[in-house]
């Protein structure tokens, strides 16, 4: 079969229950948190996903964490219905991106839907980000956070980019901390903002050159995400994730990786797409609305809208949760 024969999937499914049925897709950075929780429901939804990242059963990224691996987040992929497949992958290293390629490529010959959700610079932000300005952030680290936050996603960008234009429909997916609207405001660091701010303008950029080819490129970001790193931050679960509402107020309109997740694989089986959504940043609260979803607990979180109204508006944050 040649590369040619490999790019006439049908965008309209024949399952409504598995509408991405047929379609390759690949998660960067799907080891825990959005990024795992994309790949899975892609997977639900009848995707093949390559699952990339750092973190795996025998080797631990400069995140810490040995709790969460890309094997494990296959097996959750494969055990949704889909098809996962772990590639270890560092994509600040040109050389093991390049492997993905030529791996999807020999697999494959084409990727329909590529989503770039990198980032792991968590650890950075208490010792290097918060209430310092950016002559006081070590350089080292403000380097390291552009790194992981814009140069890695250029990077997969650059090198994924000619499988995915081989689909009948690419869908290239940024996931970021911020919409263009709400970033409008100081992300209180020139190294965080800077990495933040980049994969929406990416997506815009790159939504123009997809447009050709009749994809669609869109910049995503979930509001206050209740990860893996962010429940072990305020020593709950998702069991018990309200009793930190107490300590941080403002929690209480978290949404777990699946609200995201859920959005992200309605937007992926949308044959419309490209119209609606092509070069736009926007939130898993607006996508959700469009698609009719909600979070695991049968919520319609709007962290930006909660951030807007009361931290910058002066709303009670009490009337205001309650009102979701």
């Amino acid at each position: 079969m040649t590369n040619e024969d490999m790019t006439t999937a049908p965008v309209r499914p024949e399952n409504p229950e598995r509408p991405l049925a047929g379609r390759i897709a690949l998660v960067a950075g799907a080891t825990r948190g959005a990024g795992r929780a994309q790949a899975v429901e892609l997977g639900r939804a009848g995707a093949t996903v390559y699952v990339t990242g750092r973190t795996t059963r025998t080797r631990v990224s400069e995140v810490g964490r040995t709790t969460e691996t890309i094997e494990e987040s296959a097996e959750l992929v494969t055990a949704a219905g889909g098809t996962g497949i772990a590639v270890p992958t560092d994509h600040l290293d040109e050389s093991q991106v390049r492997a993905l390629v030529e791996r999807v490529d020999r697999d494959h010959g084409r990727l329909d839907i590529l989503v770039n959700d990198l980032w792991g610079g968590e650890h950075l932000l208490a010792r290097s980000v918060f209430g310092k300005k950016s002559w006081e952030t070590p350089l080292a680290d403000g380097l390291r956070i552009l790194e992981l936050g814009a140069r890695s996603h250029v990077i997969t960008a650059a090198l994924l980019l000619p499988l995915l234009i081989r689909s009948d429909a690419p869908l290239y997916v940024e996931v970021t901390d911020g919409t263009a609207h709400s970033n409008r405001r100081y992300r209180e660091n020139m190294y965080y903002d800077l990495a933040k701010n980049a994969p929406i303008r990416l997506a815009f950029g790159l939504g123009q050159e997809l447009a050709e080819y009749g994809g669609t490129a869109v910049a995503v970001s979930p509001g206050f995400l209740r990860s893996e790193q962010m429940l072990a931050h305020f020593g709950v679960t998702e069991d018990n994730w309200r009793d930190a509402i107490a300590r941080e107020p403002s929690f209480a309109i978290a949404e777990s990786p699946w609200f995201l997740a859920r959005t992200v694989a309605a937007l992926a089986a949308d044959p419309d797409r490209a119209g609606r959504w092509n070069g736009r940043s926007t939130s898993s609260a607006e996508l959700a609305r469009a698609y009719g979803v909600r979070d695991v607990d049968g919520s319609l979180p709007d962290a930006w809208a909660y951030f807007e109204d009361v931290v910058y508006g002066g709303v009670s944050p009490d009337s205001r949760v309650q009102s979701e």
